[in-house]
């Protein structure tokens, strides 16, 4: 007698068809994407443009970032920013740009990003400028090296409140630091009103704080005033010298730390599934190595300020400028791989021998 059982075919079915899905999502990589989305905007460039837009990816001009309006670069800084902007730019170009721009970003990362940009008009309006400081077209593109799956490269997009940094080495990508930043932080009035563009950051930060117990935000809660910007704010290096390290997850029960993995998840998620695995990979060899710190008011509203802080990187969110309406947040490596340098070193000693 033979004996079969009928769930056997379906669930080999099933299993082949995910392992081709799987196969299929990998076969075309997050650095193959950048790397054809960046050819492409550079070919689309007169000699001129490309001449403003491209640098040797040697050039320390990769590690300069920051993220306040142009005029403030050159008040405090002594310079302006390299590359070349949208307004530079024909509408085919900007088509060109905006793909580069969303091949290191996810679907939200991307919608993020672009309302940031957006925000600048608001604030041109607002503030009653002439469209030279507050311009939604005043972001800068630059690309480092020669794109390509081989080698190493680099591009950056950066303005007012977006300074993204991606650096690809022999089809590795490195994608910190990412810095977004909203202003304001919530539309109070006109046809975008209520519009919160980093809502998710701001709301999934307090959910922890919140379901903390009065005990736990004695630790927790680092200072009772919110700092005025991030610690770290433009530093070349991500470091924290001599702050309390808050509440360990360690002491936190499972509800408690399924708030701050969704907190961690929502920073993740800024950027391509790829890339995202490699921080999820970060957050769960930390375990419960992390730390929640919290500086200022609970409601919402009040100025406030968190981090989350593991042996490998650092998030951190502050909302305190103009009447506490005004974001800035950032994801920082902190293993010395910002812009891809241990990857970048490992490449040039490589390539020397």
């Amino acid at each position: 007698m033979r004996f079969c059982c009928p769930m056997l075919p379906r669930v080999a079915l099933l299993t082949g068809f995910a392992l081709l899905l799987t196969s299929a999502y990998y076969r075309v990589s997050s650095a193959s994407v950048m790397s054809d989305a960046a050819k492409a905007f550079l070919n689309s460039l007169t000699d001129e443009q490309r001449v403003k837009a491209s640098f040797p990816i040697q050039d320390q001009e990769l590690f300069f970032w920051h993220f306040v309006p142009d005029n403030n670069l050159v008040q405090t800084q002594g310079r302006g920013r390299k590359g070349l902007t949208l307004r530079e730019m024909t509408p085919p170009q900007k088509h060109l740009a905006q793909a580069l721009l969303s091949s290191g970003l996810s679907q939200r990362g991307y919608i993020k990003a672009t309302s940031i940009m957006s925000l600048e008009d608001i604030l041109r309006i607002l503030e009653k400028d002439d469209g030279e400081r507050r311009n939604p077209e005043k972001y800068y593109f630059s690309i480092f090296g020669t794109p390509g799956e081989k080698g190493a490269w680099a591009y950056r997009v950066e303005g007012h409140h977006l300074s993204l940094h991606f650096t690809v080495v022999d089809g590795k990508v490195a994608s910190t630091p990412l810095f977004l930043g909203t202003n304001p932080a919530e539309v109070r009035e006109g046809p975008r009103k209520g519009l919160r563009v980093l809502a998710r950051e701001d709301d999934l930060g307090r959910e922890v704080l919140m379901s903390l117990t009065p005990e736990q935000k004695k630790t927790a809660v680092v200072a009772a005033q919110a700092y005025k910007d991030i610690l770290t704010e433009a530093s070349r290096k991500a470091a924290l010298e001599g702050q309390p390290t808050g509440l360990s997850a360690a002491k936190m029960n499972a509800k408690q730390r399924q708030l701050l993995q969704n907190l961690l998840e929502e920073y993740s998620g800024n950027v391509p599934d790829q890339v995202a695995q490699a921080r999820l990979e970060q957050i769960k060899k930390a375990g419960t190595n992390l730390n929640f710190a919290w500086a200022g008011v609970a409601e919402l509203g009040g100025p406030h300020y968190y981090r989350v802080q593991a042996p490998t990187f650092l998030i951190e969110y502050d909302n305190t400028q103009n009447g506490a309406n005004h974001v800035h947040s950032v994801w920082r490596d902190l293993t010395g791989n910002d812009w891809g340098e241990d990857l970048l070193k490992a490449h040039y000693a490589a390539s020397h021998r």
